[in-house]
């Protein structure tokens, strides 16, 4: 077995926390929704995660081609999924049983740990190529950072139901439109 085989899987493991985390939460969603004031924004945020989760597992497939790793290397690499899964945990609701829950409430309540834990990822996901490459990103790749952090920001700093009405879509259609510029297929 190879290094990034054997490395890739207790990343691997994490994102898969992280999703059924994800799934989970939003089942529970779906069978206590006539005891849940529903809050669409949480909805979006959470299927952003899911594609975040899912770009994130297939951009690691890139790192195949490095031959040798080291300790900070490999942690660097494997705090992205830790604060995606931890993102995922923070914003995701407990819905107790038989309890009624206002998903805006629950929402506002962890929305600032929330993004902080994404703006983390972000900035993660920026020392991770200088750690392993010596090298920040390509431009199109900082442009897509500089997106989200401002979005991250925005979202941490207001408690306006607009702003965050305004970043949950913007959010997607960011994240929709750096998946398909940038990894729209597997590296040969």
């Amino acid at each position: 077995m190879d290094a990034f085989s054997y490395l890739s899987v207790l990343i691997s493991i994490v994102l898969g926390f992280g999703l059924t985390s994800l799934l989970t939460g939003f089942a529970s969603m779906v069978r206590a929704r006539g005891r849940l004031v529903m809050y669409w924004p949480l909805a979006a945020q959470m299927g952003l995660l899911f594609l975040v989760h899912v770009q994130v597992w297939w951009a690691l497939f890139s790192l195949r081609e490095i031959a040798h790793w080291s300790f900070p290397g490999f942690l660097v690499v494997l705090m992205q999924p830790v604060l995606l899964y931890l993102a995922t945990a923070i914003l995701t609701p407990d819905i107790p049983d038989g309890e009624s829950l206002d998903l805006r409430q629950a929402y506002f309540r962890e929305a600032r740990w929330y993004f902080a834990a994404l703006f983390l990822g972000i900035l993660d996901s920026l020392a991770k190529s200088v750690v392993l490459t010596g090298r920040l990103q390509n431009r199109t790749d900082l442009v897509g950072h500089a997106a989200f952090i401002c979005l991250c920001i925005a979202g941490f700093m207001s408690r306006s139901d607009l702003v965050h009405k305004t970043v949950a879509p913007l959010s997607l259609l960011v994240y929709a439109a750096y998946i398909a510029l940038l990894f729209a297929s597997l590296p040969g």
